[in-house]
């Protein structure tokens, strides 16, 4: 029952925005102007009965919607919207019963799950600090840290052999690497010139890592086959230095959240009025009997 409920609810809550998205032709111009000063989340756009619905109200559903039609104009959204909460507003007070345990445990799940996700968020946002993000970075980079030698390279990629000779023979001719990538790479570094960036030994497959530590810089390869096609390489460049805080900084923040989330959730296990022993005794399969959710 709970997949069904689950469709019937998703058909419910679509169609009014995809009846929208299929005129769109004469939807107002997308703006960037702010909201007035006197409108906020819990300004009423609507009542059904009792029951306000709010600019929070659209806003959240906005959020929740899927990707192909969260970006559709909001002269589009709004209305649709608004007319998706009225209808389900509408039907929710049609409905004459008990809250089934399906919807009961779903809801109950869905604000434990958003709750833990902004006690958390609020939590690392007291806890981690610039000074904490530092620390980290020389921990990793400073005294004792062994830099590893470092190649700045680009690539053309091509589906033959044949293909690859014949860009050789282009450059050599005074062709400029960039261009000849961003005419004939199929990569998706391509329309960078075939630039990849700053990379470690290790970090491409084998036969094209091998191929770029073999050469100079400002040297190119001979043609190189991969599982990918086959490869023209040019190194531009090495180094062996650690890396800029600014370059690992996102990094390191993710590597401090991910500790301090255990730390934390260990800490409140620790602390808090946890039993478990209402599960020993229950047999796994429970989870497959849905029937209980009727």
């Amino acid at each position: 029952m709970l997949h069904r409920l689950a469709r019937v609810a998703l058909v419910a809550a679509a169609l009014p925005v995809a009846a929208f998205a299929q005129d769109q032709t004469n939807a107002p111009a997308e703006t960037t102007a702010e909201a007035p000063a006197d409108v906020d989340v819990g300004t009423v756009l609507a009542t059904v009965g009792d029951t306000e619905i709010t600019v929070g109200n659209l806003i959240a559903a906005r959020a929740s919607l899927p990707e192909q039609y969260a970006q559709m104009p909001v002269g589009v959204l709004f209305p649709g919207l608004l007319d998706q909460l009225v209808n389900q507003e509408l039907l929710q007070q049609a409905y004459d019963g008990e809250v089934p345990p399906s919807v009961a445990v779903t809801l109950e799940n869905s604000q434990r799950s958003l709750m833990a996700a902004v006690s958390l968020s609020h939590h690392l946002e007291n806890t981690i600090t610039e000074d904490m993000l530092k620390q980290a970075y020389n921990d990793q980079y400073g005294d004792g840290y062994e830099p590893q030698e470092e190649y700045n390279a680009a690539h053309i990629l091509v589906e033959t052999e044949e293909e690859a000779k014949d860009i050789i023979e282009q450059y050599q001719a005074g062709t400029d690497f960039a261009k000849l990538a961003r005419d004939n790479s199929t990569g998706p570094s391509a329309p960078n010139g075939g630039d990849l960036g700053w990379m470690t030994e290790g970090m491409t497959v084998q036969p094209f890592d091998e191929a770029m530590r073999a050469l100079e810089p400002g040297e190119i390869s001979e043609p190189v086959q991969s599982n990918f096609g086959w490869h023209v390489i040019k190194l531009m460049d090495t180094r062996k230095q650690a890396p800029a805080f600014e370059d690992v900084a996102e990094e390191l923040r993710a590597q401090l959240q991910e500790q301090v989330t255990s730390e934390y959730i260990d800490e409140l296990a620790a602390n808090g009025d946890v039993d478990k022993s209402g599960a020993e005794a229950i047999d796994p399969s429970v989870l497959d009997t849905m029937t209980m959710l009727e």
